[in-house]
């Protein structure tokens, strides 16, 4: 190699451009790598210096360039013999040789790097050289670090990584979002997001674009999806998700490459989290009405205001059937509904006795006969004419969907029976629900004991 090929610098080549311009191409090349490189030829003499390796150790290429190995100026005297030993031997050996050495600074400081080396080789095939590639060892423990925290979330983590592309599809996915994803991980690359969850798309495709335009939100963010791949009808699933915008490090402008998408699966806890707040939010239900109905000087109006306080956040009807008459001429009459105005049989005023006319298999006579709680419902996805009718067939608003009746109960007597009722807009009951409205109805039938009401 010639000594006079350095950054910055061009031999004499006479008048053939191509070659001149060669040069000139060779020099930006070397001054615009990110790694600081130098070239020894076969005597050991520096033939290269870029301008990266100007900036790790301050010489420039005027002063490298030209100089018989690194000792007195780039190594200690004590440390040359070895470290340009190490360093020419790569010129005799196959492929490239990785070396740690402590190299001195123009300014007298030291630095460790890592070097890679390999040989040169002229055009009859011989090696003329070698050219030495270094880094700051802590540059490229950083770099290293980063290339195997990558490695790691994309094979081994316990929750769910997605690269996702500026298209909002997904271009790496880890095996643990593979299985919560309920699809290969080839098979996600490149998928639309509506082809792989069926609830919850638009939340998620709304919080990527604006993790693209914006950056990352200052905290996780907690979403309910249902994902098409599971058989049968879909369960939601809550997922808490951490959101990190990724740019490219070579670009002068920031250039976002994607979203880095992380999330594990929280339904259990959110579940857990759910009930908790909704037995405390019925407890303190049932201890404000029993704190009003003691205001109360009418048993029957206490029993209402019970009804009243029941139905925050649990049903939109309440309705109470007394009983009279004795076996096998059971009756119900209706006695309180709630709220007032609900649409049904008339409440009727003083001592009438007029029975509601139920139908035969009525969960409300269900419910008597049974001494139990009965829960019915028109179904999921019923239509809206069809479900007016199963309402209306059964003496409740058209607008009922799902149906709880608890029986009411005191000293070892049915009184009665107590029916919540729900709209479309809420879920069915469940056996939570029936827990709740059977001590609902231990206090009501207490009202209704003391009101002499009840199998009259």
């Amino acid at each position: 190699m010639s000594a006079s090929r350095q950054s910055g610098t061009t031999d004499e080549l006479g008048p053939e451009e191509p070659e001149s311009g060669g040069a000139e191409l060779l020099a930006a090349l070397l001054d615009g790598m990110d790694a600081a490189l130098c070239a020894f030829d076969a005597d050991g003499v520096v033939t290269h210096w870029n301008r990266e390796a100007e900036r790790v150790l301050g010489w420039s290429a005027d002063e490298a360039v030209g100089r018989r190995g690194f000792a007195g100026w780039a190594v200690r005297t004590a440390d040359a013999a070895e470290v340009e030993g190490r360093l020419l031997s790569a010129m005799h050996a196959p492929g490239r040789r990785v070396d740690e050495f402590a190299l001195l600074t123009k300014d007298g400081g030291r630095v460790l790097v890592r070097t890679q080396s390999a040989s040169v080789r002229g055009g009859d095939g011989k090696p003329s050289g070698v050219y030495c590639a270094f880094s700051e060892v802590h540059a490229q423990i950083d770099l290293e670090r980063s290339i195997a925290l990558s490695e790691a979330l994309f094979d081994n983590a316990s929750w769910g990584v997605v690269l996702v592309d500026a298209d909002l599809r997904p271009a790496v996915v880890n095996e643990h979002a593979a299985r919560a994803l309920r699809m290969g991980r080839t098979a996600l690359l490149g998928r639309p997001l509506g082809e792989v969850l069926s609830q919850g798309v638009e939340e998620l495709e709304s919080a990527l674009t604006h993790v693209l335009a914006e950056g990352a939100p200052p905290a996780p963010a907690e979403m309910w999806v249902a994902v098409r791949g599971e058989s049968g009808e879909p369960e939601r699933r809550c997922w808490r998700s951490g959101f990190l915008r990724l740019g490219s490090p070579l670009a002068e402008e920031p250039v976002p490459l994607g979203v880095g998408w992380l999330f594990l699966d929280v339904t259990e806890a959110k579940h857990t989290e759910q009930e908790a707040a909704q037995l405390r939010f019925r407890s303190q239900q049932l201890h404000r009405a029993a704190r009003a109905a003691a205001e109360c000087e009418d048993p029957m109006e206490a029993a209402t205001v019970q009804l009243d306080f029941a139905l925050a956040g649990f049903a939109d009807h309440a309705l109470i059937d007394v009983v009279v008459g004795e076996e096998p001429e059971l009756r119900l009459v209706r006695t309180v509904a709630s709220p007032a105005g609900t649409p049904g049989p008339r409440v009727p005023g003083g001592k009438s006795q007029l029975p509601v006319r139920y139908p035969e298999g009525h969960p409300a006579p269900q419910c008597v006969e049974r001494v139990g709680s009965v829960r019915a419902s028109a179904g999921p996805g019923t239509a809206p004419e069809r479900g007016r009718e199963w309402a209306l067939a059964r003496q409740w608003p058209e607008s009922t969907v799902h149906a709880l009746c608890a029986v009411l109960r005191s000293r070892g007597r049915t009184l009665g029976v107590v029916t919540f009722l729900r709209g479309s807009a809420r879920a069915q009951f469940e056996r939570a629900d029936a827990v709740y409205a059977e001590s609902v109805a231990a206090r009501v039938a207490g009202c209704l004991d003391l009101a002499g009401r009840g199998r009259e």
